[in-house]
């Protein structure tokens, strides 16, 4: 019984969906996503680079929220630039809702002074987002006596079940040396529509993301500059505003090769929703981490939490440090 009020709740949400405003998905290891976080991110590393990420949220509500994201991103020393492409799947509702999003990436490269660079970076994407009506449950099938769901409803699906859109994002980071770097980026610039109804206006809002680090060598006592063997601070924040919604993820990061481990808050302003604990471990150019989102909000442990694993490898493609001019961006790995 408790399963099919969720999918009641799922499918009222769904109606609204229709028209309101549509929300991206989210992951609580950022950094370990970069070009998902910041499009300027792009060929940020010495050579290449595939991130695997996955996520989990809310597994007591039945598969409420899967998210998987594949990227690569590669830097072009001869143009000073970086190039980059992503693949996203978030499934909402056990796959009654389910977005796809294929991204291409550009970035230039540039030296402002010796110790300060700044990195510019566009992206494009293509979304599809695909509406399965059968696997929703509304309040009009349930019977309240016996709890039997009726195979019909009164509802009447949206005319499109596949919609699609096609989107663009930029972003900038300036970091100096690798002692500390800021960054900026400004999601569907063209506030695409992705509705089911074709008479609302489900537009995709402008996602505003800030974020930052700063890189504290606590073995030598000074900024950036780690070697292997030391312990190395990683304070870090990133504030996210999309419409009306604002978020502040704040916490830090102790890195002693080949661990790392973290813990992060993360609120929005009204209700603080999640703590979070982080950790990993580095191989070699190989980078593993795990993370549990422990909600403190009103859902409570209900909801089971949230899950994210995140793969993470650099790799070159052929060799080109010697006529590198533009360092690679010493950002947080997870």
């Amino acid at each position: 019984m408790i399963t099919k009020i969720r999918l009641v709740i799922f499918s009222a949400f769904m109606l609204i969906w229709g028209v309101s405003q549509a929300q991206d998905p989210e992951f609580s290891q950022f950094y370990a996503n970069p070009l998902y976080l910041n499009p300027a991110f792009a060929g940020s590393t010495e050579c290449g680079r595939i991130n695997l990420n996955y996520r989990n949220q809310w597994p007591a509500m039945g598969n409420a929220y899967i998210t998987y994201s594949a990227s690569y991103d590669q830097f072009i020393g001869g143009i000073s630039s970086g190039i980059g492409f992503l693949a996203l799947s978030d499934r909402q509702g056990d796959g009654a809702l389910v977005r796809t999003g294929i991204s291409g990436y550009y970035s230039y490269k540039l030296r402002v002074s010796e110790p300060i660079q700044i990195s510019f970076g566009v992206q494009g994407t293509y979304y599809m987002e695909k509406l399965d009506w059968n696997k929703l449950i509304f309040a009009d099938q349930i019977d309240p006596t016996t709890g039997n769901v009726n195979p019909s409803s009164d509802e009447t699906p949206p005319p499109n079940m596949n919609i699609s859109a096609v989107d663009f994002s930029a972003g900038a980071i300036m970091y100096y040396e690798d002692q500390w770097f800021i960054g900026l980026a400004v999601d569907h610039l063209n506030q695409p529509d992705l509705s089911f109804y074709d008479n609302s206006d489900n537009k995709l809002p402008m996602r505003i993301t800030a974020h930052g680090a700063v890189t504290v060598n606590l073995s030598q006592g000074m900024l950036g500059y780690p070697d292997p063997d030391d312990w190395v601070l990683q304070p870090a924040i990133m504030y996210m505003q999309q419409e009306d919604f604002h978020q502040l993820n704040f916490g830090l990061y102790l890195n002693k090769d080949p661990f790392v481990i973290g813990a992060w808050f993360r609120e929005d302003f009204q209700n603080p929703d999640a703590v979070i604990a982080l950790i990993g471990l580095t191989w070699d150019k190989i980078r593993v981490g795990y993370s549990y989102d422990f909600t403190i909000s009103n859902l409570g442990g209900s909801t089971g939490g949230a899950h994210e694993i995140t793969f993470a490898w650099d790799f070159c493609i052929y060799k080109q440090a010697s006529r590198r001019k533009i360092r690679a961006i010493k950002a947080p790995s997870f």
